[in-house]
């Protein structure tokens, strides 16, 4: 079985490979390819998390060089289940984006850059949840965020290129901080390897260790999104593609979590900067909310309330008590399923009316009703509706927080009871804005071409006057059947979320929504309530981890062979 701990990291890696040799030819056959190695790396991610219940922590060698001095992978419970969760999500939003991608048409293109991207991303986070030594949690990082640098700027309109200069600016500036890091443990330890530093770092002076985890936990905490840390992520997420959105909300910024959970606990056991993650969790949980009350697009309202949930996630890592972690656990496996699948359903509404500004949107309800369902079952999730996951993580870092009894914790308590009351209070405003009311005047209707992110050059034109010509030329294109063509320019002020496809050209309103985009969103609630059905089961698995990363010895052991 151990063996099998590198496969999710090199198929991926292989697959990308073999499609650039192939090039523009045999372009479905690749796409069937891609989506085949995605449901074996699944599979292979099952089989790592079983194996890891039963047998304890997993890890391999390669090259058969022992620590330091080789690459060292380990799949514990933790890293299995997030392993899963993440496999199963990205294999979710392959499929929708096989759909937009035939309804936008990607295949005339000369060649396409999107699923050899994907590809190398899956690799990239799964090279993280396994990794075993810091140079290999930043490899992974990088191996992330390269291919993340093309996903978000695909198409290359002027909106997606400013939105990701600023992400790029901020995750060189982040991995520079993680090198330097990197550079001062290894020469206070003489070693990277988590298990070896796992000791090591106990006879450092802990002036040092304090600074080498407050380092740490910086990087990791810009990564997750953690505020103050986390202003970059509302204007660049929502610009780019469905898919590529929903991907980076859901798993890019747990793989933060998962870095903090895994040193924490294995690197800095003792709780010295606790208070100091729970002020930070309090204000990322307020600030985000209140900044999702603001919004009035759809995708910025779910970008402001992933920024607000982090701060669970960071709530139970600051607790770091067996069920604190366990709730921690629960929330980041349940979040990266909701938040993706939320995002998923924003371009489905995107696809069917033409916009994600609520102000635009009404009557969805009536005229798409399963989009409605697609969206109310993980919008009351993410709120913590009773039983469904999202309550059970809550209660879950709740209950630890009164067990804990100081006046941080309850302090988190009741911010976190705040802040599911007012994301309620959100999904719920969302749900009347764009599902509930009747449409608004010039909600867009079947077949009118969508505009794309160019300004207008007629900027002292008269508004009306631009808009009347707009439609004119929307009419003409539908006629004509120019569905993809691009649309009317117009200005695009500041921060505002415009509809494009893959390549940011215009796309064309639908009632008929393409079948693979429905049935993966369909698949993905799914996957949220199963959660819920198998919540028993899910908080046992957690628990177990949770006491394995504060022991700490099954991780060493199985490494180090003592």
């Amino acid at each position: 079985m151990n063996a099998l701990v590198p496969l999710p990291v090199l198929l991926p890696l292989f697959v990308t490979g073999l499609k650039l040799a192939i090039g523009p030819r045999l372009q479905r056959f690749q796409r069937l390819v891609s989506l085949a190695v995605l449901g074996v790396v699944f599979v292979l991610s099952v089989a790592l998390m079983i194996a890891a219940d039963r047998q304890g922590p997993l890890h391999v060698d390669l090259g058969d060089f022992p620590p330091p001095i080789g690459i060292t992978l380990v799949a514990d419970r933790l890293a299995g289940l997030m392993l899963t969760v993440s496999s199963a999500v990205t294999l979710l939003v392959h499929l929708y984006s096989l759909g937009q991608g035939m309804a936008d048409r990607d295949d005339q293109t000369p060649f396409g850059v999107f699923h050899p991207a994907y590809l190398i991303l899956v690799a990239g986070v799964s090279c993280t949840f396994l990794a075993g030594d810091l140079v290999n949690l930043y490899v992974g990082f990088e191996i992330m965020l390269v291919a993340s640098f093309v996903l978000l700027t695909i198409g290359g309109t002027a909106t997606r290129v400013r939105a990701g200069s600023t992400y790029v600016i901020i995750s060189l500036f982040s991995s520079l901080l993680f090198l330097v890091g990197i550079a001062m443990t290894y020469a206070v330890a003489g070693t990277v390897n988590f298990a070896q530093l796992a000791g090591r770092l106990q006879e450092v002076p802990i002036g040092v260790r304090t600074l080498l985890e407050a380092m740490l936990l910086t990087v990791f905490a810009i990564k997750a999104a953690v505020f103050p840390l986390a202003a970059w992520l509302p204007d660049s997420y929502p610009t780019a593609p469905a898919p590529v959105t929903a991907v980076f909300a859901g798993l890019l910024t747990k793989v933060g979590v998962y870095s903090m959970l895994r040193t924490q606990t294995l690197l800095f056991p003792g709780h010295r900067l606790g208070d100091l993650l729970m002020l930070a969790a309090l204000a990322s949980m307020a600030i985000g909310v209140l900044g999702a009350v603001a919004q009035t697009d759809l995708k910025r309202v779910l970008s402001f309330t992933l920024i607000s949930h982090i701060g669970y996630m960071v709530f139970g890592i600051g607790l770091a008590g067996r069920d604190s972690l366990s709730g921690a656990i629960v929330y980041v496996a349940h979040h990266i399923t909701v938040q993706t699948t939320l995002f998923l359903v924003a371009g489905l509404v995107e696809r069917r009316a033409g916009s994600t500004e609520l102000t635009r949107l009404g009557g969805l309800a009536k005229s798409a009703p399963l989009l409605a369902v697609l969206f109310f079952v993980p919008a009351m999730n993410l709120a913590g509706i009773p039983p469904l996951s999202g309550f059970i993580g809550k209660v879950g870092l709740m209950r630890a927080g009164v067990a804990d009894g100081g006046g941080w914790a309850w302090l988190l308590v009741a911010g976190s009871a705040a802040t599911s009351l007012l994301t309620l209070y959100v999904m719920a405003k969302v749900w009347n804005l764009a599902f509930w009311r009747d449409a608004p005047p010039g909600f867009a209707e079947e077949g009118v071409v969508l505009e794309s992110a160019e300004d207008d050059e007629d900027t002292d034109d008269d508004e009306a006057e631009r808009s009347r010509r707009r439609r004119g030329r929307a009419r003409a294109r539908a006629v004509a059947g120019a569905g993809t063509g691009s649309g009317a320019r117009r200005h695009v002020p500041a921060g505002a979320v415009v509809p494009a496809s893959f390549l940011g050209q215009s796309i064309t309103t639908t009632k008929h929504l393409p079948w693979p985009m429905v049935a993966a969103t369909c698949a993905a609630v799914t996957l949220g309530l199963l959660y819920t059905v198998l919540g028993g089961p899910l908080t046992t698995f957690t628990d177990h981890a949770a006491a394995e990363l504060l022991a700490r010895t099954p991780y060493i052991e199985a490494v180090l062979g003592r």
